[in-house]
């Protein structure tokens, strides 16, 4: 006599993936290929029609389109199609490379990244570089930084930080995949100096550093002033 399985052995198998129907692709499709912005599982389920899983026809999707020529790819806290990662040097031989930033300004925008939000001042502080307003335009119009809000000390002053197209243009899905400072103290990107402390009440006067800290290192930048000279 066969061995029958307990009642509750059923409840232990994997449940099978929802269908996917051919449909619901195009349309995730259509909206990635128009869309400028990264396209969200909430934006999609408001096109797809009732019953419809967001999340399994995403999933289908970046299946679909891996090892072509075009990616699905999560950044900015949603999802959008990118260039695959291998072809970037076939293309470069193709279109024209937009201006790189300046060394100033990359300087600057990984103190922000990294220490957002922040103010002009704490910027100089841990540069130890007055910062023209010419790099923070930049960094403005490339759409990398925005205004954050105020600082609650005397003066209010401005904090800044990164933003959604920050995140799309690094291929970061959110700030949690920055990499970490030891990673960047290994490439060589990291020096043993401490930095100047950042804190609510930071101005350009503050040099007292802390112990054991690491900071980016300092570039010289272009066309910039130190600040004593």
């Amino acid at each position: 006599m066969t061995e029958q399985p307990p009642p509750d052995a059923a409840l232990a198998l994997p449940l099978p993936e929802p269908p996917v129907r051919p449909e619901w692709l195009r349309i995730a499709e259509a909206l990635l290929f128009a869309s400028a912005e990264p396209v969200s599982e909430k934006a999609l389920a408001e096109l797809l029609p009732e019953g419809a899983d967001a999340a399994a026809v995403l999933a289908a999707l970046e299946k679909a389109f891996a090892g072509r020529g075009v990616e699905l790819v999560r950044a900015g806290g949603g999802w959008m199609l990118r260039t695959a990662e291998d072809l970037a040097p076939v293309l470069r031989k193709r279109f024209e490379v937009p201006r790189r930033l300046s060394r100033a300004a990359v300087e600057t925008l990984a103190i922000i990244a990294y220490h957002q939000p922040v103010t002009r001042a704490e910027i100089e502080d841990l540069r130890g570089v007055a910062l023209s307003q010419g790099t923070l335009e930049t960094l403005i119009e490339a759409g990398f930084v925005e205004p954050k809000g105020r600082r609650e000390v005397p003066g209010r002053p401005t904090t800044w930080g990164t933003t959604k197209a920050f995140l799309v243009h690094f291929g970061l899905a959110s700030l949690k995949e920055l990499p970490r400072l030891d990673e960047l103290k290994a490439a060589g990107l990291l020096t043993a100096t401490p930095p100047l402390p950042i804190s609510a009440t930071a101005s350009q006067d503050q040099h007292r550093d802390p112990p054991g800290e690491e900071r980016l290192p300092p570039l010289d930048p272009e066309g910039e002033e130190r600040r004593g000279e």
